[in-house]
């Protein structure tokens, strides 16, 4: 299995680097099969919001990596929990961090939004504010 880095899974979406996307797009074409840890597609979130994607875009282009035959993701269900938290308006980031804290009591911020709609989302753990 390769580990691949935010940066080639970037080129692959992107597609702003010529040469680079064509690597990266035999890379994750296969016969081998890819990975990446949830910190890499943390970061490929933002690399791809100061870029210019929007939520919609990144949701789309996370899903298209996870639709790959090739492309197995460290912790896949904690990232399909995560993908879809983000797609129902929770900041990407927030929604790794639940969806990892998943058989945890609770998960404890100050975020009020965040608190908010993860309740109204049935996320898990539940969110609450520290009292």
């Amino acid at each position: 299995m390769i580990v691949l880095d935010t940066n080639v899974l970037a080129r692959f979406l992107l597609k702003d680097e010529p040469v680079q996307h064509a690597a990266a797009v035999r890379l994750l074409g296969g016969p081998r099969d890819c990975t990446a840890p949830p910190t890499v597609l943390l970061e490929l979130s933002w690399v791809l919001k100061v870029n210019g994607c929007s939520p919609a875009e990144i949701a789309k282009g996370l899903r298209l990596l996870l639709g790959l035959p090739h492309f197995k993701p460290i912790e896949p269900e904690a990232i399909a929990y995560a993908l879809r938290w983000f797609e129902a308006g929770i900041d990407f980031g927030d929604a790794l961090h639940l969806a990892l804290s998943a058989g945890h009591d609770r998960f404890l911020t100050f975020d009020k939004a965040f608190d908010k709609l993860a309740g109204e989302l049935g996320a898990f753990p539940p969110v609450s504010r520290p009292q």
